[in-house]
């Protein structure tokens, strides 16, 4: 039996991929999708963690899987969307041994140069800290909080650091400032790239990045759909990850 395993965007869970998952397993594809650690109270993180510690999680995860399922050990195929694919680029990276494919779904991991406005806006932190504007009067914390986040939703377009508390605060910050793009060139395992035409978080020139640097990759991009596939298309995504599975 194929297996598919499905790795969840940033503060998501395994139900938002239900749809999906019973979409294929009528097709006789067997799909576990973990629910990855720190976003459930059940799964909060004792710790900040970075995307190593992520990796090993789910290594272990998957030796555990093995145990109930032994045929998974013959290989397996890798789904990650969003910052499920930090992780599944990493393991494509470490055990390509372990994959018969691997699928990238609006894909996060691509640290851009900043660009003119955000090295302005950069610029005018740093002058403002040195300046101590925060400590006058009418520069409350209420003020630098408001311009962090229109700095960090409009400008990076990062909105998950500010939806983050706890110890999710500094892992966030861990995962955005490393870097996945010169690992796509050490991907070997077979690549689909699913990529949605309307996606604002993670845009569509990223997906032309990746296709041009991942060996052996297919990219197709989805009409009329945005950063969730698995929600708004499922049964779409669903045949489109069949294809894949049983070319």
């Amino acid at each position: 039996m194929k297996t598919l395993v499905i790795l969840h965007g940033w503060q998501s869970s395994k139900e938002k991929w239900q749809g999906v998952k019973e979409n294929l397993e009528k097709e006789g594809i067997r799909v576990i999708v973990p629910d990855i650690p720190g976003f459930k109270p059940e799964t909060a993180l004792q710790k900040t963690w970075n995307l190593d510690d992520y990796l090993c999680w789910f290594k272990d995860f998957l030796a555990k899987e093995k145990g109930l399922w032994p045929d998974i050990a013959e290989g397996f195929f890798l789904l990650g969307h969003s910052f499920g694919a930090r992780i599944s680029l990493k393991f494509a990276k470490s055990n390509p041994e372990e994959l018969k494919g691997l699928i990238l779904v609006s894909a996060a991991g691509l640290k851009k140069r900043p660009t003119f406005f955000e090295k302005i806006f950069q610029w005018l932190v740093k002058m403002a800290k040195v300046l101590k504007i925060e400590e006058l009067p009418f520069f409350s914390q209420g003020v630098a909080e408001f311009l962090k986040k229109i700095f960090y939703r409009f400008i990076l377009r990062k909105t998950d650091y500010f939806r983050a508390s706890g110890f999710l605060k500094e892992t966030i910050k861990n995962i955005l400032n490393e870097d996945l793009t010169l690992l796509l060139g050490e991907i070997s395992s077979p690549t689909l790239i699913l990529w949605g035409e309307k996606d604002r978080i993670t845009p569509p020139e990223d997906a032309f990045l990746i296709k041009e640097k991942t060996k052996n990759s297919k990219l197709e991009i989805l009409k009329g759909v945005g950063h969730a596939p698995h929600l708004e298309k499922p049964q779409v995504l669903a045949q489109k990850i069949k294809e894949f599975l049983t070319r």
